[in-house]
């Protein structure tokens, strides 16, 4: 979209109105301008949160003022998440539990990235998808979770297409939103250019709506966490909320917290990914996010 863009890097600068009564105050000098931004970027600066939780959980634990009972110390969770890893059950859990999301994740981005680019370049799509969809988004996935038993079962496909469902609705949303959203006078200026279909899109449309379809990335790899968390509790014989589920039936709450630190830790880690994708991408834009 920026191809089509006229250049005004070599146009005069515009001469400066006179002040006098009425009229805005001229600039602050360079050296005393006022800044308004956020500021600048700290490497791995997004871990300073995280990590002063879990300073404040160690010192809560360390003077006794948590109980173990009710939730138990990052040593004890350590050394239950080395014992764990030590017979297996760690590992082989997590990578049931990522081929589950990774398949939801996958067919929900495939699904919600379609259905946007139909109903957003085309009348008929849009008044045949955006309604049903827009109504889907009032109904949570997790609410269809009888009805999907019902016609699936309680297997592997029940459990993907209800992590699936999440993700497409919310890259539907986004993307839709930005597509929808592009200025229509580069439709104009491509028309005026005689651009073709597929060259429309490819400099008009997927530069305009790949923002909204990374922020609809980002909502869906949650959605597909919290899909997964649910489904893994129903009838599983595996994946790391099945391992969740079992220590709750012995009251151990310290693989209780191992599940959740590594739901935690996945879903850090993918949001930091796609945001990492999203910065190359997007280079050419420069906002508040630095």
């Amino acid at each position: 979209m920026t191809e089509l863009l006229p250049d005004t890097r070599t146009a005069p600068p515009r001469a400066a109105a006179p002040v006098g009564h009425g009229s805005p105050p001229p600039p602050a000098a360079r050296g005393t301008r006022r800044r308004l931004g956020p500021g600048r970027t700290v490497p791995f600066g997004r871990l300073i949160g995280p990590v002063l939780v879990v300073a404040l959980w160690w010192a809560a634990s360390a003077t006794g003022q948590l109980d173990p009972r009710i939730l138990s110390s990052p040593g004890t969770v350590l050394s239950t998440a080395a014992d764990l890893v030590a017979d297996g059950r760690l590992q082989d859990n997590v990578l049931v539990s990522l081929q589950r999301a990774g398949l939801g994740l996958f067919f929900g981005v495939m699904a919600g990235v379609l259905l946007a680019v139909a109903a957003g370049l085309s009348r008929t799509g849009e008044y045949l998808l955006d309604g049903p969809l827009q109504i889907k988004r009032a109904i949570p996935s997790l609410a269809m979770l009888p009805l999907l038993i019902l016609w699936l079962g309680i297997g592997e496909q029940m459990k993907v297409t209800v992590i699936a469902l999440g993700v497409a609705v919310n890259m539907y949303i986004n993307t839709y939103a930005s597509l929808t959203g592009i200025d229509s006078r580069y439709v104009e200026l491509a028309e005026g250019l005689d651009l073709s279909r597929a060259q429309f899109i490819r400099k008009v449309v997927v530069p305009g709506s790949l923002p909204g379809f990374f922020v609809g990335l980002r909502l869906g790899v949650t959605a597909s966490w919290l899909g997964l968390i649910v489904v893994e509790q129903v009838n599983a014989t595996s994946g790391i909320g099945y391992m969740m589920f079992q220590a709750q039936q012995y009251a151990q709450s310290d693989v209780i917290i191992v599940g959740l630190v590594a739901y935690g830790i996945f879903g850090f880690a993918s949001d930091a990914a796609v945001r990492a994708v999203e910065r190359k991408v997007l280079s050419w834009r420069r906002t508040l996010a630095g």
